[in-house]
């Protein structure tokens, strides 16, 4: 069995696809439903059980010895939620009281970790574990730091050497775009922000930059197709001498004036950008630069290309978004 916590979410139900399509077992989702047609991203998939959160580990007690991994990625991830003590409660107690199930349990365990831990990219993108280097990390939200937090609480149990799963990996998450997404509102990618525009013949819209090192629409990010963060899970289940924090990421920084382009390019149109200005209440948080250092994650072993930037756009356009159906 795997369960699969945020299952029906983004990332968790394109892992739900791939462990259907490739290892051989029962897929537990572990979900609220509540949302809009979140269920749709799962509504392929064939899967032994949807539990809702509450039921996890009456589910997990009483599966216990027939469990192979549990895929932590459920969270709360609107970098803009405002309750904090529901932040704490979903990304930081859950992913404590999970790790020590897994511990108990002898189960691996792969979690979600994020890049907004790294906060505006001061101290870099390197996913270096160590207490000191996590600790000197800056979040500028309440979503990074509570991953922050997890990630700290992790190191300092490795560094005193305290019991563990059997694997365990975090994953630092960069700008995923991919299937799935749209329950995420706007949340979700700006290639599924763009697409209507590109589609309806309308010019897409732009954040101008209040940075004087960066033009506008030239704010850089590292997108990341969502199957290459799915290969890299399955590379995980794949290799259980594999332990660590991982970046996962392209390596690549790229504009979103690079990734508007792609999306209209997809669409055999001539782009066409509206630029606003970035909303006062994000403007002094807002990011100029990620770009994951990938070297850990190399040389553990993990050697497969990364999608392009125009590769992996294109594939979503025209494989999903413009499609009738877009659910993986």
């Amino acid at each position: 069995m795997y369960v699969i916590t945020g299952g029906a979410g983004f990332i968790g139900s394109n892992i739900a696809w791939a462990l259907e399509q490739h290892a051989p077992g029962k897929i537990i989702v572990c979900d609220r439903l509540v949302e809009a047609d979140k269920w749709r991203n799962i509504a392929k998939r064939e899967l032994w059980d949807v539990v809702p959160p509450e039921g996890l580990f009456g589910f997990l007690e009483d599966n216990a010895s027939n469990i192979e991994a549990v895929i932590h990625m459920g969270a709360i991830s609107s970098t803009t939620e405002p309750d904090v003590d529901l932040i704490m409660d979903t990304n930081f107690r859950l992913s404590v009281d999970i790790w020590r199930w897994c511990t108990h349990h002898q189960v691996r365990l792969i979690y979600a970790s994020s890049a907004a831990t790294y906060g505006d990219g001061a101290e870099g993108f390197d996913d270096d574990a160590s207490v000191e280097a996590l600790a000197a990390l800056r979040p500028l939200n309440a979503y990074g730091w509570s991953k922050n937090l997890f990630d700290r609480r992790v190191a300092r149990m490795i560094a005193d050497n305290e019991p563990r799963p059997p694997q365990w990996a975090g994953l630092k998450f960069f700008n995923v775009y991919g299937p799935n997404e749209y329950h995420k509102g706007s949340m979700r990618s700006v290639v599924s922000q763009v697409f209507p525009n590109a589609r309806d013949g309308k010019a897409a819209t732009l954040f101008k930059s209040h940075h004087p090192d960066f033009e506008d629409g030239g704010q850089l990010r590292d997108f990341v197709w969502v199957g290459d963060c799915v290969d890299i899970v399955e590379w995980l289940l794949a290799s259980p001498d594999v332990n660590g924090l991982f970046n996962c990421g392209t390596g690549q920084a790229r504009s979103f004036k690079d990734l508007t382009h792609a999306v209209f390019d997809a669409m055999g149109r001539q782009a066409k950008i509206d630029y606003i200005d970035t909303p006062e209440e994000i403007r002094a948080k807002y990011q100029y630069f990620t770009e994951a250092k990938m070297d850990r994650l190399r040389t553990a072993g993990y050697d497969k290309p990364f999608t392009s930037l125009e590769d992996g756009v294109a594939e979503y356009v025209n494989d999903f978004l413009n499609t009738d159906d877009p659910y993986r």
